[in-house]
């Protein structure tokens, strides 16, 4: 019993690990700044030049 106990707990220990992995592995600083965030909406929302 001792060891199945044991079994779950590793396994959670693991999928935490993943979780927390996954969140904070991608930008170097973080999460982006809200000036950031709305400089890139203003950005995006415009439309790209036209090719005639």
């Amino acid at each position: 019993m001792g060891l199945i106990l044991l079994e779950a707990l590793g396994a959670g220990i693991v999928f935490i690990l993943i979780i927390w992995w996954t969140m904070f592995s991608g930008r170097k600083r973080g999460e982006l700044h809200e000036e950031s965030e709305a400089d890139d909406d203003a950005a995006s929302s415009e439309e790209p030049p036209r090719r005639d």
